[in-house]
């Protein structure tokens, strides 16, 4: 596996068994047509195709047709799966493959497999199911969910480092983010809380194992401004507070960056922001989030607002004479939310508000019964009416 500077991987950690073979080269796949028709490799032990070295998966369709009958048999369907609400059917188009925890390619079957170009066909059917309103989100989550994962599996098997594997693995990131602002929206159920944090860890690892394939493939280089958005989705991920564990800090992650990647505008602005919000200086950082994110950017920071409007919160609660409660209206320009938002998100960490004799609402300081919510914070995004 390519490594950063000093010899280690991105991350200091191991990601869902995502690794390189030392002594082999990795399959570089240049299309879809090469990765369907590979070469025939010399009839030996060493090189047959379910050799961990040379596997090359045949399964044609989005799941194995000995998955699909064993599932069918076994009444093991999720209901996006089923053929006509039957709970023993499914089809091709329907059934995709699950994720196996416990798997070891020196035992599978290449028929099991799935291929490139099929990992892709079956990663455009999950994503267009996102925006099913036929289920509950959590429950059309948990199954893009299971079923991305084995996909990154089945890539792993077949060790495939290509631009079209990365491209997979950026996809998926993409249903992660999506997903957790889409579950956040979700807040008060006492099982979202869970639900994000598992969405999260994935995240995490499903850009690690990127990084390293972006290493192996463009030898540590920036070859896009696509790669550097992935780089700096790193960076912003620490501006939540709850966040599974990341691996090292942030200081020796940039040391493994590519000098290109590191001077990228995606990453500079990613840096920018994350200061902005240690440094406690919250009119920059919003401004500079409502201006100058990408969308996918913006996409993974937005649950994590208001964690940072918290912050702000607490150092006006902490910082203000008591006898000089705060306007609302100045607050929630700053932190560019409305004033009912503002007021909810106040009511939700255990702060009253009040309101003086003409009608403006205030936010009394030095109260001391501040508190994160046990269940998270409520979704809000960026006010459009709000400007500082």
């Amino acid at each position: 596996m390519k490594k950063g500077r000093g010899g280690r991987s991105f991350g200091g950690e191991r990601r869902d068994g995502f690794h390189y073979n030392r002594h082999q080269v990795p399959k570089q796949v240049v299309s879809s047509s090469s990765s369907s028709n590979p070469a025939p490799a010399p009839a030996s032990s060493s090189n047959s195709p379910t050799n961990p070295q040379n596997l090359v998966g045949t399964c044609p369709d989005m799941c194995p047709a000995k998955e699909r009958a064993q599932r069918e048999r076994l009444r093991d369907l999720s209901v996006l799966e089923r053929l006509n609400e039957d709970t023993t059917k499914t089809s091709p188009s329907l059934a995709v493959k699950k994720f196996c925890r416990t798997i070891s390619s020196a035992d599978v079957n290449v028929s099991d497999i799935r291929p490139l170009p099929v990992l892709k066909q079956t990663l455009d059917y999950l994503m267009k199911l996102l925006d099913s309103t036929n289920f509950p989100f959590e429950i059309v989550h948990d199954f893009i969910f299971d079923r991305t994962r084995s996909i990154r599996q089945d890539l792993t098997m077949q060790n495939l480092v290509s631009p079209e594997a990365a491209q997979i693995y950026e996809d998926i990131v993409k249903f992660h983010i999506i997903s957790h602002k889409k579950l956040v929206k979700c807040w008060g159920r006492p099982e979202i809380s869970s639900l994000c944090h598992l969405n999260v860890e994935q995240l995490i690892k499903c850009l690690l194992s990127l990084y390293d394939m972006y290493q192996v493939i463009g030898k540590g280089k920036c070859t896009s401004n696509k790669e550097a958005e992935f780089y700096s989705l790193y960076v912003l991920l620490h501006l939540g507070n709850n966040l599974p564990k990341m691996g090292e800090t942030l200081s020796l992650w940039y040391r493994q960056l590519a000098h290109s990647v590191h001077l990228a505008k995606e990453v500079q602005i990613a840096k920018k922001i994350l200061r902005y919000a240690e440094m406690g200086n919250f009119k920059l950082f919003f401004s500079t989030v409502a201006m100058d994110l990408t969308n996918l950017q913006f996409g993974l920071i937005e649950p994590f607002l208001n964690e940072v409007r918290a912050r702000a919160i607490v150092q006006f609660n902490q910082s203000c004479y008591k006898l000089q409660p705060i306007p609302m209206r100045h607050l929630s320009e700053l932190l560019m939310v409305k004033e009912e938002e503002l007021e909810q998100l106040c009511k939700s960490c255990s702060l009253e508000t009040s309101m003086d004799d003409t009608g403006i609402r205030l936010l009394p300081c030095k109260q001391a019964t501040f508190c994160i919510p046990k269940s998270g914070f409520p979704f809000i995004g960026i006010s459009a009416n709000q400007s500082i």
